[in-house]
């Protein structure tokens, strides 16, 4: 009986309907965003060279085919209860092609980077599927 149930499930997983296809004109993509806090403990905030210098050695070798980097105003509520807030850089990169697998394990070298370089916890990175036309 419980042979027969994971049968059923295997089945059930192998019919699943596919994503919907992109409507004409346009192909399937996963478009990433990392968003990398400029704060850095015991130090002057990331500077626009030293992000620039950032951008050049590490995020365009592993992004050559393009990139958009924005500016960002980060916030939320910290433990106490008070509003923080915090410079930010915004990376939002286009992969056509690629699944959020894909999309995710070629930007973790990115934000490990950034992690180590200016000693920063994390980055809040957003991975999601999309139809895009260029």
């Amino acid at each position: 009986m419980r042979s027969a149930a994971v049968a059923l499930a295997l089945l059930a997983g192998a019919c699943a309907a596919p994503p919907p296809a992109c409507p004409q004109g346009t192909e399937a993509a996963t478009v990433s965003e990392a968003y990398f806090g400029r704060n850095v403990r015991d130090r002057a905030p990331v500077s626009e060279a030293e992000w620039r210098a950032f951008l050049a050695d590490t995020v365009t070798p592993a992004f050559p085919d393009g990139l958009t980097a924005l500016d960002g105003l980060g916030q939320w509520r910290g433990r106490d209860g008070r509003i923080l807030q915090e410079e930010s850089k915004v990376l939002v990169l286009v992969l056509p092609g690629q699944d959020v697998a894909t999309a995710r394990a070629r930007l973790r070298p990115v934000e490990e980077e950034w992690k180590r370089r200016f000693r920063q916890q994390s980055v809040l990175t957003v991975h999601r599927s999309a139809c895009v036309a260029f």
